[in-house]
């Protein structure tokens, strides 16, 4: 037959450059890496207290990210942008946002009396001068060592 000869031709796919394999293989693990952390970085706080390969890392992160909170309410009172009064509420409201994460128990809305006798009795002290300093115009208080107290309550917490 005359077309016999062109078979001779007809080859199969070229192989593709390895280059173009790493490249897709690059994509799919980012891809992963990528639903991975969207899905690690929407679960619920009580969820992310109780597994235990991200309980040590959700437990640093939450205590750096407050103790850096307190800095800047710190530095903003040193810089005289915000008062006193201000000041120690934003401490207070940190401090119980903090401990409301770390433990589970609604910090921010019950009363001192309410949190003394449960895991939360050591932060009392603390949450009673914050108290004391925001509603006590006698008060002599000083703010920046609240502020200090407070990082190192959120940053000695276990």
């Amino acid at each position: 037959m005359p077309g016999d000869d062109l078979l001779r031709f007809i080859g199969g796919p070229l192989q593709p450059s390895w280059w173009w394999i790493a490249l897709a293989a690059v994509i799919v693990i980012t891809a992963g890496a990528w639903v991975s952390g969207v899905l690690v970085w929407t679960l619920p706080v009580e969820r992310l207290r109780s597994l235990p390969g991200l309980r040590g890392v959700h437990s640093r992160l939450t205590r750096r990210r407050f103790a850096r909170a307190v800095a800047v309410t710190t530095q903003a009172h040193r810089d005289r942008t915000i008062s006193a009064e201000q000041a120690v509420a934003q401490y207070s409201r940190t401090l119980r946002t903090f401990l409301s994460m770390r433990t589970g128990i609604n910090a921010r809305k019950l009363h001192l009396g309410d949190l003394a006798d449960g895991e939360l009795a050591r932060a009392i002290p603390l949450l009673r001068a914050f108290h004391d300093a925001q509603f006590n115009g006698d008060s002599r208080l000083d703010v920046t060592a609240l502020g200090r107290s407070a990082e190192e309550l959120i940053r000695t917490w276990s």
